[in-house]
Formats: C-alpha cells, sequence, structure tokens
C-alpha cells in the first residue's frame, strides 16, 4: 500500500497529523510529530494505535521525566542528603524550574504538557506492547547545553530561567505557538535556543541523532527485522531531524547513543584558577608571618571573616537554621582544604538534617517555586537555596579576602 493510499485509509483525526513512514533495516518505523499541549496530539496517538497493529511504541521520554509522568508524586522519595553529596542540587533545580514552567502550562491550558506522550505508554501498556523509552536523560541534556555555552551566555540562560518561574502572566501565544511546532526544553530556554548554535546542537540536533540510535539499538536488541513496525512519538520539533536520521545514520547504534549519554568533561580552567587564588592568597598569608606575626594574624583573621562572614551572610539570606548558618561560617574557611565539597553543600545538609523536609513541603514543593516567598518557606526548596547562597558567598569571601589581603602586604 503506497503513502497516499494509508493516509486516505486514516481516520480524521489523523489526516492532518505529521505523520512520516521510515523503514530502516527492515524494520517500518511510523514517527508521529505531536504537540506537547494539544488534546488533538492525545487523541491521534490513541487512533494511530487502534487504526494500525505495531509491534512496540517509542516516545521521546528518559527514564526520569517516564517515572515522573507515570508517578506525579515520585519526587517525593528524593533522598536531599544525596542530591547535595553528590553534586545534583544544580541539576534538581533546573529540573524543578522546567515543572513550574509546565505546570503553568498546565493550568493555563487545561492539559498537561507531555500528555501524548504517556498515552502512548498507556495504549502500549493495555495492548501488551513494550515501551521504548528513547530520550536522553534530561539531566545529561541540560549539562550538556551548560556546558556548550561560553560564560557570560551562562548567566544569561540563569535569568531566563528563573525569570520563568516567577513570570506572572499567562505564557505568549507565541511560545505556545513553539511548543506546537518544537520542542519542550527550547521553549524553556526561550530565544537562546535560536540564537546560540551550540545551545541548539544540545538541546536538539544531539537528541535527533542520539533518538534515532537508540531506535536502531532497540530494534537490534529486540531482535526485530522484516515486518516488524514501532510507532514513534515524538515531537514536532524533531520530525525532520530524527527521519533524515533514521535514513541516513550509520555506525554502531550502541556506540553513538553511549557517546551522547555521556556527562560532558568538565571545565579544568576555573579549577585551576581557584586553587591558583587559594594558593596565591595562603602564599601572601605565609610572607605576612615572615615580615610580622601580628601582620600574619591579622591576614589570617581576614581570611576566616571574610570567607566565613560571606558565607555565613549566605546562609542567613536563604532562612538557614542558626546551626546551618554557624555550619557554613566554619565551612566557608576551610573549604581549600576539602575540595569537591562546596561549604553550601555542608551548610545544606546540616539544614536538611535538623530541618528534615515534611510530606506537606513535597506536595506543594511545585506550587511553592513559583512564589519568592515559597523557596523561604518550603524546607525542601530552603534547603537548595540554602545550597546555592552559601556557595556562592564563600566564593565571593575568598576574592574578597584575596584582594584586602593583598592590600595590606603592598
Amino acid at each position: 500500500m503506497s503513502h497516499t493510499d494509508i493516509a486516505d485509509s486514516l481516520p480524521p483525526v489523523l489526516r492532518d497529523q505529521p505523520i512520516e513512514r521510515v523503514v530502516r533495516d527492515g524494520v517500518e518505523y511510523v514517527v508521529l510529530g505531536t504537540a506537547h499541549v494539544s488534546r488533538t496530539s492525545v487523541e491521534a496517538v490513541e487512533a494511530l494505535l487502534a487504526h494500525e497493529h505495531f509491534d512496540a511504541v517509542a516516545v521521546e521520554l528518559c527514564d526520569s521525566r517516564a517515572q515522573g509522568m507515570r508517578d506525579p508524586d515520585a519526587f517525593k522519595q528524593m533522598d536531599l542528603f544525596q542530591v547535595i553529596r553528590q553534586g545534583k542540587a544544580g541539576m534538581v533545580a533546573a529540573s524543578l524550574v522546567l515543572s513550574s514552567f509546565q505546570k503553568r502550562l498546565a493550568e493555563q491550558y487545561g492539559i498537561q504538557p507531555g500528555a501524548e506522550m504517556k498515552a502512548g505508554m498507556d495504549g502500549a501498556d493495555q495492548r501488551g506492547l513494550p515501551v521504548w523509552l528513547v530520550d536522553r536523560e534530561v539531566g545529561i541534556t541540560l549539562r550538556r547545553a551548560w556546558h556548550s555555552v561560553g560564560f557570560w551566555q551562562r548567566f544569561g540562560l540563569m535569568g531566563g530561567l528563573i525569570a520563568s518561574v516567577f513570570e506572572r502572566q499567562d505564557i505568549a501565544e507565541t511560545e505556545i505557538e513553539k511548543l506546537k511546532q518544537g520542542d519542550m526544553l527550547e521553549s524553556a530556554f526561550s530565544e537562546f535556543a535560536t540564537q546560540s548554535a551550540p545551545l541548539y546542537r544540545s538541546l536538539i540536533a544531539e537528541r535527533d541523532i542520539y533518538m534515532a540510535a537508540r531506535l536502531r539499538e532497540q530494534a537490534a536488541q529486540s531482535g526485530y527485522g522484516e515486518g516488524r513496525r514501532v510507532l514513534v512519538v515524538i515531537g514536532a520539533g524533531h520530525l525532520k531531524g530524527l527521519c533524515e536520521q533514521l535514513r541516513t545514520q550509520q555506525g554502531d547504534a550502541s556506540v553513538e547513543a553511549a557517546t551522547l549519554a555521556a556527562a560532558p568533561p568538565k571545565a579544568r580552567w576555573p579549577k585551576w584558577v581557584a586553587i591558583g587564588l587559594v594558593l596565591a592568597v595562603f602564599a601572601a598569608i605565609a610572607f605576612a608571618f615572615h615580615r610580622n606575626a601580628s601582620l600574619g594574624a591579622a591576614a589570617l583573621r581576614d581570611w576566616v571573616l571574610y570567607t566565613g562572614g560571606f558565607s555565613l551572610l549566605g546562609a542567613i539570606i536563604a532562612g538557614a537554621h542558626p546551626l546551618s548558618a554557624l555550619a557554613a561560617f566554619v565551612a566557608g574557611p576551610i573549604k581549600p582544604f576539602r575540595p569537591g565539597i562546596p561549604s553550601g553543600g555542608i551548610s545544606a545538609m546540616t539544614e536538611a538534617w535538623i530541618r528534615r523536609p515534611r510530606v506537606a513541603d513535597f506536595d506543594t514543593l511545585r506550587d511553592d517555586i513559583g512564589q519568592w516567598r515559597g523557596w523561604w518557606r518550603n524546607r525542601v526548596a530552603r534547603t537548595l537555596l540554602n545550597f546555592f547562597l552559601v556557595s556562592l558567598g564563600t566564593i565571593i569571601g575568598e576574592y574578597t579576602a584575596g584582594i584586602h589581603i593583598f592590600k595590606s602586604l603592598f
């Protein structure tokens, strides 16, 4: 049957939908481009599953997003101690910002973004079909996007994300159109995704390559060949790129997917700059002691007061418990002696231990982070805020102490 004949036989709800059919290694992939905030897309997924036979359903989700969609309360099991200890506080905060953006969409348009993906998973479960989660983990995508842009662009990204949380107006129709034609992550980063080629590659192009490789990998692992059919539900913004990759991609699919799923290597120069600064300051303190014991004691006192004081200030602004604030003051000056453990981490873990998050804090987390006061009222959000503000205070204190010590010597 030709593609024209197939199109003519489709139910009315499917006739205007973007559907591509790609055959690769004997497997036919029926790729449905969807809008993330459209009831029509949900109906299209359901109609396609009812109208045609498939052996599997692939959706544009990673494991964590699929789990969150199937079980919206799964994040209540989050262990704040482990999140902070493993250095994942930034990724958790970014994910919360994205969930807040999605919540605003749901409230404004009466449909949860990604409902068509859930419809695909539910339809597969009802028919006893395997579900393939083919998108890259959102945390890896965010980290690769973060590392793809320059130092100053990162401030713009942070500002844009923070502004999206506290914006009280309805989301503009232009943004909704982007979601209908594009991608959730691209829309959340607004104009930065279109103006920055590296950011666009991390958010969109790399995921096209990754999802095509994952489809090939899953088909090979399942032993699929001639006559097998897979329904692929993806955002319309990925339709063209994914289909092109499916048709032309060469090489080992597993290697391709593993390469793009790897976390980006951390830039070394910020670490060496920080180490160089601390060594220079300590050398200055040692020189001060060599010149005069009282001068050295004053330099050491300045180091403790500035690093500890600004760390303490960060904790106070975050509304930390007095013991958490004390932990910040103690942790700030000794940060150079425990690399890899930020002072904000010590203070935040103290905060989470003293003021353990309640069930109610998880229940209201998504609502609370959409308001300024909510970050201080909610114990989960306040712990994350404490981590960032204390860490920032320590950095400011180190530079301020260094400047003050060098001025006192020369």
